[in-house]
């Protein structure tokens, strides 16, 4: 098989190349850029695309598996982007237009559910809250902005970590213990399987004082589309106020929302 050339590399570049280029870097970064342009991404589209044998294609799609750029779909074996490349891409955003895009959004369901709201995403094992908007009421959940918390003890990181594979949930969580923050958390990765399966049935991740006593919170994914970062939005509530019929109003405004940030970011 040819052998590849700076051809590639000038054609994906952005600028004049290195004076002494690593070609494997320059393949592994030209895969990211590829994945950039598709939403998967198969290992023969990899090795057509580099110009070089299958085993290495393979090689560097594994490299970038491992350090989570990719992931791999069990099904089909594509590869999609990983939770290290949303989060780089995250970063990003989070300085531009996040916070901003999800204020008018925050404040509407603020009108409509009276309890606090939060923008999440995941930061490996943690839940990272980058928006939020407290209730108005005397009595109310404090705003989380800036905060993490275990992602298998809240709302929001139950159903950005029910949007995983069986894999990246398993490098995540190598220990079959979870730690507790109260009575009521998860304390075993089996629970947490159980429950994340209960998620994907129902689209929604609920957490009752699992964080902190006496607070409730229900979620929704915010659908990835072309940004793709994960993101989710919570609304929290003293647990008194956390009725099923609570749960379900709750549940229609913040996917009504999640759609609406999703269309938003683009």
């Amino acid at each position: 098989m040819q052998k590849p050339s700076l051809a590639g590399m000038e054609r994906d570049s952005t600028g004049k190349p290195p004076q002494y280029p690593i070609e494997s870097v320059d393949n592994a970064l030209r895969l990211l850029l590829l994945l950039g342009e598709r939403s998967e991404i198969r290992l023969t589209d990899a090795s057509e695309y580099l110009r070089v044998a299958s085993s290495t294609a393979h090689r560097l799609l594994s490299m970038l598996q491992y350090r989570g750029f990719v992931r791999q779909d069990p099904a089909s074996k594509a590869y999609q982007p990983g939770p290290s490349l949303t989060n780089v891409a995250f970063a990003v955003h989070s300085r531009m237009d996040i916070p901003r895009t999800a204020a008018p959004i925050l404040r509407q369901l603020v009108d409509t559910l009276q309890e606090t709201v939060h923008v999440g995403t995941l930061d490996g094992r943690l839940v990272r809250f980058i928006a939020a908007l407290e209730s108005p009421s005397a009595v109310r959940v404090i705003s989380r902005l800036g905060s993490t918390r275990p992602a298998h003890c809240t709302s929001t990181g139950k159903v950005l970590l029910a949007g995983l594979s069986v894999d990246e949930l398993d490098q995540l969580y190598p220990d079959p213990h979870l730690e507790p923050l109260t009575e009521h958390s998860v304390r075993t990765l089996t629970e947490l399987r159980t429950q994340l399966a209960e998620v994907r049935k129902s689209g929604f991740a609920i957490s009752r004082q699992e964080s902190e006593e006496g607070v409730a919170s229900v979620a929704v994914a915010v659908p990835q589309g072309g940004s793709g970062i994960r993101l989710a939005l919570n609304a929290s509530a003293p647990s008194y106020r956390f009725r099923p019929s609570d749960v379900r109003k709750a549940c229609s405004a913040l996917k009504d929302a999640a759609a609406e940030l999703a269309r938003n970011l683009g």
